[in-house]
């Protein structure tokens, strides 16, 4: 009877990774229609740089189904891994939601020509992202998810990359090894 409520289970998480890449194209196509319909499918300059390359808006129909669908399955592996899978749930549309406000506050900065206040933003996500786990799929889904409709899909992606590498090395070297270091040095000496 167990396998029987295992394959249900992964069942209903494969219907809903489904979904979620589904949303996630429909609303990218919408946006690319009216983007179309209001002057053309813009590009945008690396840095915002006109002596840089432009990346063209039109990548994020590819690259957003693509990063939905790698982040979801990311997502079902480690709840169906978790002791406490509704936690572990929780944990991930927390960490969703908290990447998706910083991608949304940054977006907001931006357009209001604040670019002290987004800078702000930006630093804060970094330093977020050094105390909470913000290397993972969900983290990166929500920040870009927010900042595509100002940025287009590609220029969020490198910025949540660098923000998701930047953590991922504190929360799996750095601070491991810390750790282990302090453990060390607080070692009665044998004497």
């Amino acid at each position: 009877m167990q396998p029987e409520i295992e394959v249900s289970a992964w069942s209903r998480a494969s219907a809903a990774r489904i979904w979620i890449v589904v949303a996630v194209a429909v609303a990218e196509l919408a946006h690319l229609a009216w983007e179309h319909l209001h002057g053309g499918i813009v590009s945008h300059h690396l840095l915002a740089d006109p002596g840089l390359p432009a990346v063209w808006n039109g990548w994020g129909l590819v690259l957003l189904p693509a990063l939905a669908w790698w982040a979801s399955g990311r997502c079902v592996r480690r709840i169906a891994r978790h002791d406490d899978r509704r936690r572990a749930m929780v944990g991930g549309v927390a960490g969703f939601a908290v990447a998706a406000i910083a991608g949304v506050l940054l977006s907001a900065a931006f357009l209001q020509g604040r670019e002290d206040l987004a800078s702000l933003v930006l630093f804060s996500a970094f330093g977020l992202a050094l105390l909470l786990p913000g290397y993972r799929a969900e983290c990166v889904l929500g920040f870009v998810l927010a900042m595509t409709f100002v940025f287009g899909a590609v220029l969020p992606l490198m910025i949540a990359s660098v923000v998701a590498g930047v953590s991922m090395l504190a929360h799996r070297v750095i601070y491991p090894v810390a750790s282990r270091l302090w453990r060390r040095s607080r070692r009665p000496v044998p004497g």
